[in-house]
């Protein structure tokens, strides 16, 4: 099972892009893909896809031609949440292959596999700090909801940056010294130096699952303002909101702007349904949209 928005909040349906560029390959197949994010020189896609059972990683180029599993379970396992180290190195991600959702981490040639956190909380979404020497990502190890938490990249010094609110899929910003994260059903940035956070976003005009542009000028994020949920950016202080990807039918949900601030990945739902069981979600798919032209390609197949 890919997991979405574990324990966040309830929300909307979604999104509609400036113009359409369907590639028909396999529309008819069923595709259930999420969870997309880059490699650091941005000319590949790792992402999670369910082939008839639980989630593996999976890697493909932009044209979604050439998929290449990555990991491969003796024991049926989920895993999803996968993020390049910035040298390309390594890769995080979260897995239940031990029996609770953890932290792993591998050599991006998918050896060396080891846990990272050891606790019966549920801890997913990890996110490499620039300088590849820490990870964040959230946890409800000691909250019913989920906070941020901070570790040495080889797991150790854990430290929790937030306490209560529902916090959920941090990302750190490019100069290092800020996160991007939601609290509730809004985006916000948090100085790492002080701990303050800013409000990009506010209810009704909500936003989650933030990332950050190249430049760190800009943000991306979901948001079902507009009674479906579409990808909107903003500038980092919350001004300029505009919608980037609104689909015909469903919802767009989890946005990953790519190194080069060309594209933004993320994922379409064309039969909606964020806010029923994830079980009940038969379509995941997962696309990149050019941010000048709104042109959209469709990776999974």
């Amino acid at each position: 099972m890919i997991l979405w928005i574990l324990g966040i909040a309830a929300f909307g349906a979604a999104s509609a892009g400036a113009w359409w560029l369907w590639n028909q390959s396999g529309a008819a197949a069923v595709v259930r893909d999420g969870s997309p994010n880059w490699s650091p020189d941005g000319r590949q896609i790792i992402f999670a896809s369910e082939q008839g059972g639980k989630a593996d990683l999976y890697l493909t180029d932009l044209s979604g031609g050439s998929r290449v599993q990555l990991t491969h379970d003796i024991t049926p396992a989920d895993e999803g949440g996968a993020a390049y180290s910035p040298a390309g190195d390594r890769i995080a991600f979260h897995s239940d292959r031990d029996g609770n959702f953890e932290i792993y981490v591998m050599q991006a040639d998918t050896t060396g596999a080891r846990r990272l956190t050891d606790h019966p909380g549920i801890d997913q979404a990890p996110a490499w700090s620039r300088d590849g020497k820490q990870i964040v990502f959230m946890s409800n190890r000691d909250n019913p909801e989920f906070d941020i938490f901070r570790m040495d990249a080889d797991g150790r010094n854990v430290e929790r940056l937030t306490k209560g609110g529902a916090n959920g899929y941090p990302e750190y910003s490019p100069d290092g010294g800020q996160l991007a994260l939601h609290v509730g059903r809004d985006v916000y940035v948090m100085s790492l130096q002080t701990r303050g956070l800013r409000r990009v976003t506010q209810e009704p005009n909500n936003g989650l699952h933030p990332t950050w542009s190249p430049q760190g000028r800009r943000l991306a994020f979901m948001s079902w303002r507009n009674g479906h949920t579409e990808i909107f950016t903003s500038g980092a202080d919350g001004q300029d909101q505009q919608v980037v990807v609104t689909m015909p039918s469903g919802d767009a949900v989890d946005p990953r702007w790519s190194p080069d601030g060309r594209y933004i990945a993320f994922v379409h739902l064309p039969d909606g349904g964020l806010t029923r069981a994830q079980e009940a979600m038969p379509q995941r798919i997962v696309y990149i949209v050019e941010v000048d032209t709104g042109r959209l390609t469709r990776i999974s197949r």
